[in-house]
């Protein structure tokens, strides 16, 4: 039987998995797995708008995610602390053992506007 605190954080869990369950804001993390970077090397990275890249780190910095720091007339985002970068680590390791089964799964499956654009980003 869960205890109440546990209870009290499947919502807050939930909420933390929103910020990974968006492909535009999963990109930008898995993308800064590899050190620092300013907006613009994120969106080069990325293939993503410029303003999409700053909407979703603002997201992301707001949540904790992220962490920014000025140098000059740069800002630099970075990665919030080593567990974020493990637990995409762990994210790839568990899709490696069921990459089949989530991608065979039509529970999940991704919706498309007819303009070809994502309504969940």
């Amino acid at each position: 039987m869960q205890s109440t605190i546990q209870k009290q954080a499947v919502p807050l869990k939930a909420k933390l998995f929103r910020g990974f369950a968006d492909s535009s804001r999963l990109s930008i993390l898995e993308t800064l797995r590899s050190g620092p970077m300013t907006v613009s090397d994120i969106v080069t990275a990325t293939g993503l708008s410029q303003s999409n890249v700053s909407n979703h780190l603002g997201c992301l910095r707001d949540c904790g995610l992220v962490e920014v720091e000025q140098q000059g007339r740069y800002a630099y985002y970075r990665l919030n602390g080593q567990q974020v970068g493990q637990l995409l680590s762990l994210a790839d390791e568990l899709l490696a053992e069921v990459a089949r089964g989530v991608y065979e799964c039509t529970r999940y499956a991704v919706r498309e506007e007819p303009d070809g654009t994502n309504p969940n980003n």
